[in-house]
């Protein structure tokens, strides 16, 4: 998996496009399921004894959002870097993952809790994916069969640390849960302030080095035909390593599958993997079905793909506009259902205008999540023509 001779991609490969875009779409369920269902605090909806089948899916469906995420972005990460020298592409990919990071913080953390005090920081997808862009940057230095190794140990091998004693307190426990073992983990810097850490960092950056990886696949050199019969191969090869270990019940995941009360539902329990800290079987389920995915849509060419490849090309623009107009939303039904000013603060949650016991039935959430989509679709469509004919060094970080 050592580097290619350099190359300079001729076009955008649209499926990545397509998927990403499909993803970004997805993703946005998930966050209206949180802002405006009536259960998104005060139960899972994955918990087997209370959810109901279109719950369940509503959740389900939406695991496959951050690791496609994080794949693409090295596997675009891997192309953009054909235009520059390792040195280069080293320093762009720390900038941008610091800059990353500072925006997880700063705009993120607020269009989730409308909160200009910022008693809490929100350490989430866009915070993985900031540190995983450091490391790669540091990685590009050495050569593609160093990432590539490292993408393998940490993606496959980072589930053996739930059968290892690890630090619970102190410096050395803070560093090992925002390394390894995140899952909506508070760290306290102060009195009534602090961070939410919800993603742990180096098995999301496994991801993104093998989606780096992956890039050479994309090459011009690289024939489509040829392409669509790899990524088939792997898809379905962590299918297949999905459904073994899954069925063990041996390693790969903390929490084993078990038998329901019908089948639908045993069924629901064996997909029903973990995500907080992610597990090797949630992102062997994820992935290969994505790579299924990205390996059947790369001759399909359409409306409804046209569409998704504008939400696919400026994800970073959409990801933070899409949680400023879901809260705006939430805002004015708040008001709307009778709520008070004495209510906007619920000290259960960090998100201001969204009491504990506050929200709607599930038909709700899909008419906002569909408004919020159908909305955003023409400043997407703007800032996607705008960047493909300028030229500022700023668009690269957007």
């Amino acid at each position: 998996m050592s580097n290619p001779s350099p190359a300079r991609p001729t076009s955008r490969i649209q499926s990545i496009d397509i998927l990403r875009g499909a993803v970004m779409l997805i993703m946005a369920l998930d966050h209206a399921r949180d802002f405006f269902h009536i259960h998104a605090f005060d139960d899972d909806p994955t918990n087997l004894a209370t959810t109901t089948p279109l719950l369940f899916f509503t959740r389900i469906i939406t695991h496959f959002c951050a690791p496609v995420f994080l794949l693409l972005s090295g596997t675009s990460a891997f192309l953009a870097g054909q235009k520059r020298t390792k040195s280069e592409q080293s320093i762009f990919l720390i900038k941008r993952g610091l800059w990353l990071v500072v925006v997880e913080f700063l705009v993120i953390t607020l269009g989730w809790t409308f909160n200009p005090l910022y008693n809490v920081f929100i350490m989430q997808v866009i915070w993985a994916i900031g540190w995983s862009m450091v490391i790669l940057g540091l990685l590009v230095r050495s050569s593609g069969t160093v990432i590539f190794i490292t993408g393998l140990i940490l993606f496959f091998g980072h589930n053996v640390l739930d059968f290892i004693q690890v630090p619970q307190q102190g410096t050395a426990g803070v560093l090992w849960t925002i390394l390894f073992k995140a899952s909506f983990t508070f760290l306290p810097i102060g009195e009534n302030r602090g961070f939410l850490d919800v993603y742990a960092i180096l098995p999301w950056t496994g991801v993104m080095l093998l989606g780096y990886s992956m890039g050479r696949f994309f090459l011009p050199s690289y024939g489509q035909s040829e392409r669509r019969k790899v990524l088939a191969k792997l898809g379905l090869s962590l299918i297949a390593l999905f459904v073994v270990l899954r069925y063990l019940n041996i390693y790969g995941d903390p929490k084993p599958w078990s038998v329901q009360k019908d089948g639908l539902y045993t069924f629901f329990s064996f997909i029903n993997v973990t995500k907080y800290p992610v597990s090797l079987l949630y992102l062997c389920m994820t992935l290969g079905i994505s790579l299924l995915v990205l390996a059947a849509i790369e001759k399909v060419q359409n409306k409804f793909t046209g569409i998704l490849i504008i939400y696919g090309r400026v994800p970073f623009l959409y990801y933070v506009m899409h949680f400023y107009l879901m809260h705006l939303v939430a805002v004015v039904l708040f008001f709307a259902t009778g709520h008070g000013a004495n209510e906007i603060v619920d000290p259960q949650l960090p998100f201001l205008f969204r009491p504990m016991h506050y929200g709607y039935d599930l038909w709700v959430v899909y008419a906002v999540w569909l408004f919020v989509i159908v909305v955003l679709y023409w400043p997407c469509k703007w800032f996607n023509k705008y960047r493909s004919t300028h030229r500022q060094w700023w668009l690269s970080y957007v």
